[in-house]
C-alpha cells in the first residue's frame, strides 16, 4: 500500500488515496472492511473517467490494471473470459486479426473491461448493438465482506443489472465473460457528409440507422441553434476488405502541460471553422481502420494536457427524442453565446433499446457531449443553464463524464436509483456517490 495523489482524466485536481496493487490471487479486498464505519474502497482502472466517479479521496483505491489475464476463449461461440483489468485495446488488437471484435467500444479503447462494465459505455452503434453491458454474458463480484457473487442472465440477473452501469459500487469485478462478434477484418466502409441545420442532422441520423452500423456527428458548437448549427455526419459499416489503412504504430503525445488552456474562445472559433471547411471539402466515401474512426483521440497521447493546469470538464447529456430537437438547439445557442466549448463536440442519436443496467446512461434519445476548459465560476454557471434545459426535457447526465452533477438532476435522470441502493456494497464509495447518494 502507498498513499498517492490521484486524479481523473479531466485533471481538475489530485487527492490522496491509499493505493493497493491487487494480486491475481485475491481472497479479500485490502484496506477496508464492509462493516467498518467510514472505511471505503473503490476499483481504479485507467482513470479515464472525466470527473469523480473513479475517485475516493481519503479512502482506498484498488488498482485493477495489473489483473489483466485472459482466462478462456471459446472460438466457436465467441466468448472471452478475462480479468477486469484487461484493456479493450488489447482485446481488439489480439482478436480482430482472428475474425472477432467487441460489438461495442467507446471513444477510447484505453479503458479496462471492469471500467467499461461499471460505466456501461456506449459507442457509435447503439441503435444496432446497444451498450457494452448488452454483451456481458457473466461476471463475478468480490464484496468487501469476502463473499463472491456469480451472476449473468438467468443466474442472479438482478445483480448483473445492478453492476452494469453500477459505477463500481456493487463490488469489485474480478472477471467477466464477454460476447464478441464475427468480423472480416478491422476496416470500415465510411462516409462523411457535411450538414447545415439540426433538421438535416436528424434527417441524416434517421435515414442512416436502417442501413449503417456506426453513426455520429461532429458539430461546430459555436455556430448557434437549430438553423445556424453545422457539422459533419459520419457513418460506417464493417468492410469485407482484406487489406487497408493501418493506424499509427505509435501515438505522438503532448509532451507538457501549457501554462494556459490551448482551447479558448479565440483558438476554438478558428479551429472549428478550419476543421469544418477541410473535412467538408473532402466529404465522401473511404476505407477506414476502426481505431481512428472510433477513437480519434487515442492517436494523441495525454491530449488532456492541452486544457492547461486548471483542467477541463466534459458535459454529456441525453435528451428524449420528443424534446431533443428543441433542447439541443437551446443548448447550442447557450454554448455559442458563452463563447467557450469544445473542438471535439459529439452529437448522435441512441436507438430504441432498453438499457441493460439500473443506472445505465444510454437510452432512446439524442446525446450531446462537449469539453469545456475550467474557467471556474463562469463555467459552472453555464452548466447550471444547461442543466435547466436537460431537466426540463426529462434528460440525464452521464456519470462517467461528470464532476459536478446536482443530486436532484441525478435522481430525476436515474429513477431506479433507490432500487439500486439494495445492491450497494457498504464498503465501497466514490466522490461521486457521496455527492449524489450521501455515501
Amino acid at each position: 500500500m502507498a498513499v498517492v495523489a490521484v486524479g481523473s482524466w479531466g485533471r481538475l485536481g489530485r487527492w490522496p488515496h491509499e493505493a493497493y496493487r491487487l494480486a491475481h490471487d485475491l481472497p479479500r479486498l485490502p484496506g477496508v472492511s464492509g462493516q467498518a464505519a467510514g472505511q471505503s474502497g473503490l476499483a481504479y482502472g485507467m482513470g479515464r473517467s472525466y470527473g469523480d466517479v473513479c475517485l475516493n479521496p481519503g479512502g482506498a483505491l484498488w488498482l485493477a490494471r495489473g489483473r489483466d489475464r485472459l482466462l478462456a476463449w471459446d472460438g466457436e461461440a465467441g466468448l472471452l473470459t478475462c480479468e477486469s483489468g484487461v484493456l479493450l485495446q488489447d482485446i481488439q488488437r489480439l482478436l480482430a486479426p482472428r475474425g472477432w471484435m467487441l460489438p461495442v467500444t467507446p471513444g477510447t479503447q484505453l479503458v479496462t473491461v471492469g471500467g467499461a462494465i461499471a460505466n456501461d459505455v456506449h459507442g457509435k452503434n447503439h441503435h444496432r448493438f446497444g451498450s457494452f453491458g448488452d454483451h456481458v454474458a457473466a461476471l463475478q463480484l468480490l464484496r468487501t465482506d469476502g463473499s463472491r457473487i456469480d451472476c449473468g442472465p438467468g443466474r442472479q440477473g438482478d445483480w448483473l443489472a445492478a453492476t452494469i452501469g453500477g459505477l463500481g459500487l456493487t463490488g469489485f469485478i474480478t472477471q467477466a465473460t464477454l460476447r464478441l462478434r464475427r468480423v472480416d477484418g478491422p476496416w470500415l466502409d465510411a462516409e462523411t457528409i457535411a450538414w447545415q441545420g439540426l433538421e438535416e442532422f436528424f434527417r441524416l441520423s434517421d435515414e442512416a440507422e436502417a442501413g449503417w452500423e456506426h453513426t455520429v456527428a461532429w458539430v461546430d458548437c459555436l455556430r448557434g441553434g437549430a438553423r445556424a448549427a453545422r457539422g459533419l455526419f459520419m457513418r460506417a459499416n464493417a468492410s469485407a476488405a482484406h487489406e487497408g489503412p493501418a493506424p499509427a504504430a505509435r501515438a505522438p503525445r503532448l509532451p507538457l502541460t501549457p501554462p494556459v488552456s490551448l482551447v479558448n474562445a479565440l483558438s476554438l472559433r478558428a479551429f472549428n471553422a478550419a476543421y469544418y471547411r477541410w473535412h467538408a471539402s473532402r466529404a465522401g466515401r473511404r476505407l477506414a481502420h476502426y481505431e481512428p474512426f472510433s477513437c480519434p483521440l487515442d492517436g494523441i497521447g495525454e491530449w488532456n494536457r492541452m486544457y492547461g493546469p486548471r483542467g477541463f470538464y466534459q458535459y454529456q447529456c441525453v435528451l428524449p427524442r420528443a424534446a431533443g430537437d428543441g433542447g439541443i438547439a437551446q443548448m447550442l445557442e447557450g454554448i455559442a453565446a458563452d463563447g467557450h466549448g469544445s473542438f471535439l463536440a459529439v452529437l448522435k442519436t441512441f436507438g430504441q433499446r432498453a438499457a441493460p443496467g439500473l443506472l445505465s446512461f444510454a437510452r432512446p434519445g439524442v446525446t450531446l457531449a462537449l469539453d469545456f476548459p475550467n474557467r471556474g465560476q463562469p463555467t459552472l454557471a453555464l452548466f447550471e443553464r444547461l442543466d435547466a434545459i436537460v431537466a426540463e426535457a426529462g434528460g440525464a447526465l452521464y456519470p462517467a463524464k461528470d464532476a459536478r452533477m446536482p443530486r436532484a438532476l441525478f435522481e430525476q435522470g436515474y429513477p431506479r436509483w433507490r432500487e439500486f441502493l439494495r445492491y450497494r456494497d457498504p464498503g465501497i464509495a466514490s466522490a461521486f456517490s457521496r455527492r449524489v447518494m450521501d455515501r
